[in-house]
């Protein structure tokens, strides 16, 4: 293939698919691990790519209008954790002449969340409230089941259609004959009744019968994962004297939940109290070990992360509320980072904007706050970027430096939230020990688990296959037994 269109295809994108192993695993899974299907997807892909200049694309390349009329864009989660692509059809009007920035809209979007979150999977929302015939335009939706089927390989998980007027039935159909088996059960028709088996209120909009207030408008670009309360729309936020008066306030608060506590949950406070101390004042003899594992690190430009993807949290039934990030530095500067989230009303995070000395480590302790339960609709962003040699490391320096530093200069890595459900305990969440166990263990035997299960299953399949095939020769064996005697029976019969 590359011998052949190698002019056809964007150099970035064969450098990626050559170092990308997750990006090839993913192309391979869509297409069920045939090779030559495999083959001829990346070959579409990367022609659709480089003829898209999906690469280049950027909010200043593609029409202003396109942004604020709000047809498209990324709000809000799934109840599976799932990122929510919403197209609101009533924006849309069918234009030839548009059609082409349109489509590269929709491309746009597509590349920057993947970019961003690693090509997590989507879920596509289509609302078709206040729809008629004059919305219907089969070529663009169309175009939207071919960025998921054909070049973004396993992104999306379901595409929930919310009250599509009888009058598009027909058009629909013709869809459905444009997806293979596979999306076809993707398709979920919801109306209010119903959405919630798929969408929490709190993501969806009072007219699809929930409680979300986000109003989108443009600019900023959205960027609504870590919103605050004090700010609808917009940027992160202007926040640092908040973030202050936030760690203050979760100072205070904490030390009232001590005086309250059980005497086990006493233990385990002032254990992590006092490790934080010793780490603040030698930073270069404390690392922990849960640092040490590959695997479980996010290795950036700036920051090495661990754990790389997930925080594990308990249920409400284990009652487990505490989680470590471990930062190390793998530059010569100074690190400054901060920490935000997607539901600042449940978590303390102590420090939450502070900065890393060249080559060292330090934690970050997540915790749930009152009686508020973790979810996978949680996330957690870390911003990270390099400090002057110069610059002081205190509050007053880096307020300065947070409101100056260019946005292009700023790491940014997000971790999603996980909940165990087993009653036991997990080594991933910060009990008596946490320190003296590395942290990927029980990430390690989830995954083991998991798989494990996975072989138990098919080794049932096997068994039942192999118990009803036995079960078939028995009678079969037994029939050939009973024809064979009648046979013998007619034999000797006759010769009498």
């Amino acid at each position: 293939y590359f011998l052949d269109k190698s002019d056809k295809y964007d150099s970035r994108d064969v450098e990626r698919l050559q170092q990308d192993d997750k990006w090839v695993e993913n192309y391979l899974i869509w297409r069920h691990d045939v090779v030559d299907d495999t083959l001829k997807m990346i070959d579409e892909s990367f022609q659709w790519r480089k003829e898209y200049t999906v690469n280049d694309l950027s909010e200043s390349v593609l029409p202003k209008w396109l942004f604020e009329i709000g047809a498209l864009f990324l709000h809000g989660y799934d109840k599976e954790g799932y990122k929510l692509f919403w197209f609101k059809v009533k924006h849309h009007t069918r234009d030839p002449k548009q059609q082409l920035d349109k489509k590269k809209l929709v491309a746009f979007w597509l590349e920057h969340y993947a970019k961003r979150d690693h090509g997590k999977p989507l879920t596509v929302v289509f609302d078709m409230a206040e729809t008629g015939i004059s919305h219907i335009d089969l070529d663009f939706v169309r175009f939207i089941v071919n960025c998921f089927t054909d070049y973004y390989p396993n992104f999306l998980t379901k595409i929930v259609i919310f009250e599509m007027p009888w009058i598009m039935n027909a058009a629909f159909k013709i869809v459905k004959g444009w997806l293979g088996p596979d999306a076809i059960s993707m398709l979920k028709f919801t109306n209010k009744s119903d959405v919630q088996e798929y969408i929490s209120g709190e993501y969806l909009p009072p007219h699809m019968g929930g409680t979300d207030s986000f109003k989108y408008s443009y600019p900023p670009l959205v960027d609504d994962d870590f919103q605050t309360p004090l700010c609808e729309n917009g940027p992160i936020t202007s926040e640092d004297e908040h973030e202050s008066k936030e760690e203050i306030d979760a100072d205070t608060k904490e030390a009232g939940e001590l005086n309250e506590a059980q005497n086990l949950n006493q233990k385990k406070m002032n254990s992590i109290e006092q490790i934080s101390k010793s780490e603040e004042t030698d930073k270069t003899e404390v690392k922990p070990k849960n640092a040490k594992k590959a695997l479980t690190t996010f290795k950036g430009p700036l920051l090495h992360i661990s754990p790389a993807e997930e925080l594990y949290f308990g249920s409400k039934e284990t009652g487990e509320k505490k989680c470590l990030i471990v930062l190390t530095n793998v530059t010569k500067n100074v690190v400054a980072f901060k920490v935000r989230t997607t539901a600042p009303e449940k978590y303390r995070v102590k420090p939450s904007n502070s900065s890393c000395e060249p080559g060292t480590s330090l934690d970050i302790i997540v915790s749930l706050h009152g009686g508020f339960a973790a979810s996978l609709q949680d996330r957690f962003l870390i911003m990270a970027a390099e400090m002057d040699q110069s610059s002081g490391a205190g509050v007053p320096e880096l307020t300065q430096f947070w409101k100056e530093v260019p946005r292009t200069k700023v790491m940014e890595h997000r971790l999603r939230c996980h909940v165990i459900e087993s009653s036991k305990p997990s080594s991933l969440t910060l009990k008596d020990n946490a320190f003296n166990i590395p942290a990927k263990t029980n990430e390690d035997l989830h995954i083991q688990l998991t798989h494990l299960l996975q072989i138990n299953r098919r080794l049932e399949e096997q068994m039942n296959r192999c118990l009803w095939f036995q079960q078939l020769s028995v009678v079969l064996s037994l029939l050939s037994v009973t024809v064979a005697a009648f046979c013998f029976y007619l034999a000797y019969t006759q010769r009498s």
